[in-house]
């Protein structure tokens, strides 16, 4: 049918736009912004390289300088998809599209954008808690309402002390933010933090917005199913297993390079698709993230359990 591409076009604006707003890590993606992106699992992220200052003659006049822009290419390494029936008999093509955006919303919401948040704060976790000397980690940590706010505190001071003096946000589960409620007794400030276009009200320590983020994307480690496996056909992700729960993390806005993309959405009608009277619907999305290497003590994580 010749409108099928016409709603895959529609569906794929949507639910990219869907996924940056509903992520709790989607102001990672306003980073993207210093990418080269042209299609497919490949992106270039910049890198300017700068001499430092010199004399100034006043006959001579400055020092010359040189600055270096390159390009690195990166792999999205996140290359995941899922292809779904609608019985020709439940809908026809005057309610097709409201059915299935509701179906492929749902999808997204329910199952896309919890795996794209929880690998994308394993990937940073990791990242902290490599750094030498548990510079950018604290471990053994149980949530307690007399200390938690020192503890947030501390995990700034580290970020700002590493000269990152731009915005910092705070990736926190359930548990911390109401520990945090608790140690100030509802007086803590709130403030607004936009993302996707979408502003929010959420609470704020030291000028600093606090996420809510569930437990299940607060791992450090993650093990994704293939959808095909004996024990995998749910598909999804599940917590690595020898991840550790995170309590909170601590992120300068501007260090997570993150990009997610909706590779071309096909749509086939009833009359085309060969294997039953359906419409199908194959959804694929490329995503990953990046830190520079010198952004690293721009994160510092929170862990619940003891360091291996």
């Amino acid at each position: 049918m010749a409108n099928t591409f016409e709603y895959a076009k529609i569906f794929e604006t949507n639910l990219d736009k869907l996924a940056i707003q509903t992520l709790k890590t989607g102001f990672m993606d306003d980073n993207s912004g210093q990418v080269k992106y042209n299609g497919g699992n490949e992106i270039k992220i910049p890198s300017i390289a700068l001499q430092g200052l010199g004399e100034y003659d006043r006959e001579e006049g400055y020092t010359q300088g040189s600055v270096v822009l390159k390009y690195q290419t990166k792999t999205m390494t996140q290359d995941r998809g899922r292809s779904f029936l609608i019985d020709a008999m439940d809908v026809d093509e005057t309610n097709f599209v409201a059915t299935a955006s509701n179906v492929m919303g749902e999808f997204q919401r329910t199952r896309v954008t919890p795996e794209i948040d929880a690998y994308r704060i394993s990937k940073l976790a990791e990242i902290a808690m490599g750094v030498e000397e548990d510079a950018q980690a604290e471990y053994s940590y149980t949530i307690d309402n007399s200390t938690i706010i020192n503890k947030i505190k501390n995990g700034i001071k580290v970020i700002r002390e590493n000269g990152f003096d731009s915005e910092i946000v705070i990736l926190a589960n359930y548990d911390t933010t109401t520990a945090i409620e608790e140690a100030v007794l509802g007086k803590i400030t709130s403030g607004t933090f936009s993302q996707g276009g979408i502003n929010t009200k959420v609470p704020f320590i030291d000028d600093c917005p606090i996420i809510l983020v569930p437990k299940v994307r607060m791992y450090s480690a993650i093990t994704l199913k293939d959808g095909l496996t004996g024990g995998q056909e749910d598909g999804g992700y599940e917590k690595g297993s020898s991840a550790k729960d995170i309590n909170f993390m601590i992120v300068a806005r501007e260090t997570p390079i993150a990009v997610t993309k909706q590779d071309k959405m096909r749509i086939f009608s009833p009359e085309i698709y060969q294997k039953a009277n359906a419409w199908s619907l194959d959804y694929r999305r490329y995503h990953d993230i990046w830190v520079k290497d010198n952004c690293k003590g721009s994160i510092f994580v929170n862990i619940k359990d003891a360091k291996a």
